[in-house]
């Protein structure tokens, strides 16, 4: 299962994003961390390894419904293809 483990002091709350057996404790040992989540900045920063969390998906991990609603909202961003350049370098 890929959820949220809080590592924060206390009134400071900090994630990691885990993937981690579905019956272990919220903080227990996790198998990989693959992402963080800070809500007291503003806006909240979410750090997310995209391309482990299509893996441990694809290998049928579930994700945590707090954890989906967070890759809803911050959606991966958008690369786009190198491109030939726009100005050649003029002949002399």
């Amino acid at each position: 299962m890929i959820r949220l483990a809080r590592v924060g002091a206390r009134k400071q709350p900090y994630y990691r994003v885990v993937v981690i057996e579905k019956d272990r404790a919220r903080n227990g040992r996790s198998i990989e961390v693959v992402g963080t989540y800070n809500p007291r900045t503003n806006p909240a920063t979410v750090d997310l390894k995209r391309d482990r969390i299509a893996y441990w998906r694809s290998v049928g991990a579930k994700v945590s419904p707090t954890l989906e609603k967070l890759l809803t909202r911050n959606p991966a961003p958008v690369t786009a293809e190198p491109t030939a350049e726009v100005n050649p370098p003029a002949a002399a």
